[in-house]
């Protein structure tokens, strides 16, 4: 996998025709569409499909019979032994430091449960001004449980005037100054919007150095770059794995607590699943946790959604995880980087401001807000449309579809590209940008 150029796994994943996402303005109907969208929902591995239906066919054949005696050897009481390995290796981690469970706002307010402890004097959540609704919603209803006001204990940062990006140097500044009064510190590995890849392990260092916890919400990098959660000394993270793992819609999520915390944060919500296996049919009245993060388990996990995760970690286990994966999605990333450059309608950074002044800045464009370093970001590129609020990019989107070219709008100006390594080509880039000069073409304004 050393060059854009070669060959992935595209043949052993299913990605829908132009005719079934309805892209009218291509002639070859039957053919794949190019599908850029795996930071939003990865495609179906041929694996997850045949695995399903061999839980579906154990349902059938064996009722009840197939939680410990199962036709293809894999009862379903000890499904997640078969995904614990592999999880474990994708987010770097011990097993025991691993759980395949559950949804990942779920995930996240457990852990921020037996995490977040204010004080009168530390109590200030320190995330990202523009963290995902969802996290955004679990950091207020937490610090309302706690009786906080979420405008004093929630601590925002937000990029520099201008920028997009927040910059190293100015989180770590604000832990310098503010460590003693935070009590968690809580980013995304990448952010969802900019595709910014934050640095996990200085600020992780930083904030343990000023007695903080530190998560992750790894939503947006779990598959995605490579992960050290152990050696870092993460105290928790949490993710979804329908993304960059291709688990299918709503597939079961993740969560990681690393093993220092194994006789000290105990599960506060204990469920049946979450009990040793040895005895758990045994419904003793007393609790007895499996030791670390697969002690919060609580109810038993759908099978066939544990079936779907387990054929697309096999896949990426065919592609050597999560090294070889990261290179040739830095450099087929980089192609499409360049590729989008060539257009007569790009903009660079440094001149949007002045679009923005100048008489034609009525014109159509777009620029590049994800990082150029790419060390600083993962597969994904935004794009943001200029002249901003002006409507530009819903009409672009709309033409892609058209042509075939499935990506993801944020309202109001940014649409997400995403070349994912397992299963797009350089194919797939040059049609993604071929089609959006033809739709930027197409008197937007």
């Amino acid at each position: 996998m050393s060059s854009p150029l070669n060959t992935p796994l595209s043949n052993q994943f299913v990605c829908p025709t132009n005719s079934q996402i309805g892209a009218s303005l291509r002639p070859d109907q039957d053919a794949k569409c190019t599908y850029l969208c795996g930071n939003s929902l990865g495609l179906m591995s041929e694996r997850s499909k045949t695995l399903v239906q061999e839980e579906l066919d154990a349902w059938g054949s064996c009722g009840v019979v197939g939680h410990f005696k199962h036709p293809k050897n894999r009862p379903w009481v000890e499904y997640t032994d078969k995904l614990t390995p592999l999880m474990a290796e994708v987010v770097g981690a011990k097993e025991k430091e691993v759980a395949v469970m559950s949804t990942l706002t779920s995930n996240l307010h457990l852990m921020m449960d037996s995490f977040y402890k204010p004080t009168p004097g530390r109590y200030k959540i320190l995330c990202e001004g523009k963290a995902f609704p969802s996290d955004q919603y679990a950091f207020k209803s937490q610090a309302l449980a706690h009786g906080l006001d979420p405008t004093s204990a929630i601590l925002e940062l937000h990029p520099r005037e201008g920028e997009h990006i927040l910059r190293e140097e100015d989180i770590l500044k604000v832990l310098e100054e503010q460590g003693a009064s935070i009590a968690l510190v809580i980013f995304s590995g990448v952010q969802y919007y900019t595709g910014q890849l934050f640095p996990m392990e200085p600020v992780t260092r930083m904030a343990k150095e000023k007695g903080c916890i530190c998560g992750w919400d790894l939503a947006h990098a779990v598959g995605n770059v490579p992960l050290r959660l152990h050696d870092w000394n993460v105290d928790f993270a949490v993710w979804c794995t329908y993304k960059y793992l291709n688990s299918g819609p709503g597939g079961i999520a993740g969560l990681f607590m690393h093993e220092r915390w194994n006789n000290i944060e105990r599960p506060k919500f204990a469920g049946w699943w979450g009990h040793e296996l040895a005895t758990r049919f045994e419904m003793p009245p007393v609790f007895s946790p499996i030791t670390g993060a697969q002690g919060f388990q609580q109810s038993n996990p759908s099978t066939l959604a544990l079936a779907s995760l387990l054929g697309s970690l096999e896949a990426l286990q065919e592609a050597g995880m999560m090294n070889p994966v990261r290179e040739r999605s830095i450099q087929l990333t980089g192609a499409f980087e360049e590729l989008l450059k060539q257009s007569k309608y790009f903009v660079p950074t440094s001149e949007v401001l002045k679009r923005h002044t100048q008489s034609h800045s009525t014109n159509p464009g777009f620029t590049i807000i994800t990082p150029e370093n790419p060390s600083s970001r993962g597969a994904q590129l935004s794009l943001l449309f200029l002249p901003l609020g002006s409507g530009v990019m819903q009409k672009v989107f709309d033409k892609l579809v058209l042509y075939g070219v499935i990506g993801d709008e944020r309202q109001p100006d940014v649409i997400r590209l995403a070349p994912h390594s397992l299963y797009n080509t350089l194919e797939d880039c040059q049609n993604a940008a071929k089609y959006l000069d033809e739709a930027m073409g197409h008197g937007l304004l």
